[in-house]
């Protein structure tokens, strides 16, 4: 069953190494996942790096002199690249909150963020798909560039790599995904929802009205893009058998995040989920292994 399920490793395999490092890539495709989900952010010189928090985070972030950050950093959006690869975040801050669910977490001393072109070069010889995260704020628009800009900066290093057949294109903010599909329609596109982006669609999504499509998030994206592989990617816990059965009845893929647990990803599995997000690929490798008769 493995051989035809989705493995994503969240941030790379943040439960198993720090998150969104090529060190942490690079040991998260030797697991043999079909994909590296990552978060891309633009430096005040216009490069994509990867990196989750639109500011530093202190919890992850070490400076040019060892020390913790002393609670949130500069904005990304404000520091070139070559400033913001003097941090290290090889390891989180013990004893932090943050740190607190990660305690198997791995470090890796002098770990940089990395550029997106050397996170592409890194996978790219093993075939693994890199699932792109473009992390907009629509309710915080200081926060980082326009969604177009970002977008055209992303698929200019994904031309110049030639790994358009390797990369999938995905955001909570819709604006990102309509953009894509007019300039890059066939990169694929993955909707992410929360219960928060929901309640305020109107904001998050880009103008797409769930109330046309009788309140049904598969149907709403279903209409926004039809195109085979596009990907609804729900937060797990209020995703129910029917919604994952009518999203897959319209040609969607369906991939829940971030689950870590073995009891859920088993009730996910049985529910008909067959692509899934985590922390820790390697326990749902264990999962799916355990489910061969």
């Amino acid at each position: 069953m493995a051989q035809s399920f989705h493995i994503s490793g969240h941030r790379g395999a943040r439960g198993l190494w720090p998150e969104n490092t090529l060190e942490g890539f690079a040991a998260t495709c030797a697991l043999g996942v079909s994909s590296v989900e990552l978060d891309v952010v633009l430096t005040a010189d216009g490069i994509p790096v990867v990196v989750h928090d639109l500011a530093l985070n202190g919890d992850i972030v070490r400076g040019p002199d060892g020390r913790w950050l002393a609670g949130q950093g500069a904005l990304v959006r404000d520091l070139t690249r070559a400033a913001l690869h003097r941090y290290d975040v090889g390891r989180l801050r013990p004893d932090s909150v943050y740190a607190a669910p990660f305690a198997t977490q791995a470090p890796r001393d002098g770990a940089r963020i990395p550029a997106l072109v050397d996170v592409l070069a890194l996978v790219r010889p093993t075939g693994v798909v890199v699932d792109i995260e473009i992390k907009v704020m629509p309710d915080r628009p200081e926060l980082t560039p326009p969604p177009e800009r970002i977008v055209d900066a992303v698929l200019e290093v994904v031309a110049a790599m030639g790994m358009a057949d390797q990369v999938a294109l995905r955001s909570f903010d819709w604006r990102v995904l309509a953009y894509a599909q007019r300039i890059a329609p066939g990169i694929p596109r993955g909707y992410i929802t929360s219960m928060e982006t929901q309640a305020r669609a109107a904001l998050w999504w880009g103008g797409a009205d769930p109330a046309v499509h009788g309140g049904s998030i598969p149907a709403t994206i279903a209409a926004l893009s039809p195109a085979p592989g596009t990907l609804w990617a729900p937060g797990f816990r209020a995703l129910t058998a029917a919604q994952v059965a009518e999203a897959k009845a319209l040609g969607l893929r369906v991939m829940p995040w971030t689950v870590n647990e073995p009891a859920d990803m088993a009730r996910l599995i049985a529910m008909g989920v067959q692509d899934m997000c985590t922390d820790y690929p390697d326990r749902l490798l264990a999962v799916l292994a355990a489910q061969v008769p």
